[in-house]
């Protein structure tokens, strides 16, 4: 009897001890899911206009500048806002901007890089337009991370339908960098 109280004492200081101790991290699915990256691109894109009022490929692709802005709830749950602004390489003075907003879906997570997939609708506009035009636009890319805080964009492809007559479907390529705001 002596031995079975020994035991059962034993046991229980066990019991107490491990329960005290919260040696246990944090889950990683339940660790802190809430952030906001804003960052600077640069962008090359075919307007899929080249005057006329004809739908059809440019001889010059577009260049220009734009800003992000990625908020990120959950591993799964983020969104995306991008403003672009293609000024430069003009044919027939042609421009394009557009303001675009939508889900973004994180692939996953290869060491520092995350690939991701999106979608984001919005409004484009350009010289040749008598206003804005409500565009869609799919794409995907490759964020590095660089340190805790900076991150970088190697590239971002997006294929746009933009709601105009004719329809027009740009397509192009950026790379920026990000910085982690929290």
């Amino acid at each position: 009897m002596p031995m079975k109280r020994s035991v059962l004492g034993f046991f229980c200081i066990l019991l107490f001890a491990a329960a005290a101790s919260n040696a246990q991290v944090v889950p990683s699915a339940s660790g802190r899911g809430l952030s906001l990256t804003a960052g600077a691109l640069g962008s090359a894109f075919q307007p899929d206009y080249a005057g006329a009022g004809v739908e059809q490929t440019s001889p010059n692709r577009l260049y220009g500048v734009g800003a992000y802005v990625d908020l990120r709830l959950t591993r799964w749950v983020q969104f995306e806002g991008e403003g672009r602004w293609l000024r430069y390489n003009q044919y027939l003075g042609i421009t394009e901007d557009n303001y675009l907003i939508g889900p973004r879906l994180p692939i996953h997570r290869f060491g520092r890089a995350t690939p991701y997939a999106k979608v984001l609708v919005g409004l484009a506009s350009g010289s040749f337009l008598a206003g804005h035009a409500t565009s869609l636009a799919f794409g995907g890319g490759v964020d590095y991370r660089l340190t805790k805080r900076i991150s970088v964009r190697a590239i971002d492809f997006e294929y746009q339908r933009w709601n105009v007559t004719p329809t027009l479907y740009p397509y192009g390529i950026s790379a920026g960098v990000g910085y982690k705001i929290f």
